[in-house]
């Protein structure tokens, strides 16, 4: 099975992904993490990708998409993959159309900008790593940390301002990806929900149904 999976930021795309690579036994392949692996591996297209992001650049798109395709048409994918952040925009879209991989079916899942908001301005982070948030997973003191006792802080990335914009570039950007996917008859629609588990139940569910068509 070849997957995309879409969705705002912090819309769960990261968990969900990761269980659908367990029931299925395919990997998953996020753009950021690629795109880590192959500056830290040093190939061609990840030296090109370092010089764009030391000089503080977005990495065009013809560099995600190279890298792109090295990891699709890898051994490790012979079965299948899960695209996560990948495409981002039409021209990516196309881009993995003319690239000739086959795709069964684009996962959006649902979810409102104001419990995104919530979601992600509620995030409490430590230095240590751990992460909590105020009403899923607080800490059992109040801004310190249950593992290492220091101070737990709001990362920039989530603050609600911030997250406000990240919403905005992904509805502009990112979304018409989505009315792409559904005129081919691709999109597979899931509400989000509050428990992560009932998020998991809904996708499992809507994606078994879809690929028996």
């Amino acid at each position: 099975m070849n997957l995309i999976l879409m969705g705002a930021p912090g819309a769960g795309k990261g968990t969900q992904s990761e269980r659908i690579s367990a029931k299925w036994g395919i990997p998953v392949i996020a753009t950021g993490d690629i795109l880590r692996a192959a500056i830290k591996a040093e190939t061609e297209l990840g030296k090109r990708a370092r010089s764009y992001i030391d000089a503080g650049q977005l990495v065009p798109d013809e560099i995600v998409i190279g890298i792109i395709k090295e990891s699709i048409t890898s051994d490790a994918c012979k079965n299948g993959f899960i695209l996560d952040g990948f495409p981002r925009s039409i021209p990516q879209a196309i881009a993995l159309e003319e690239m000739g991989i086959r795709v069964d079916a684009v996962l959006f899942i649902d979810v409102e900008d104001e419990k995104i908001v919530q979601r992600m301005s509620g995030r409490r982070v430590c230095t240590c790593g751990a992460s909590y948030h105020v009403d899923y997973k607080p800490s059992q003191k109040e801004g310190v940390c249950d593992k290492c006792g220091a101070a737990l802080f709001v990362r920039k990335d989530d603050a609600p301002e911030t997250v406000l914009k990240r919403l905005m570039t992904y509805h502009e950007q990112t979304e018409p990806v989505k009315a792409y996917y559904a005129q081919r008859g691709l999109l597979v629609t899931v509400q989000g929900q509050e428990g992560v588990d009932d998020t998991t139940r809904l996708t499992l569910e809507a994606l078994s149904r879809f690929l028996k068509r």
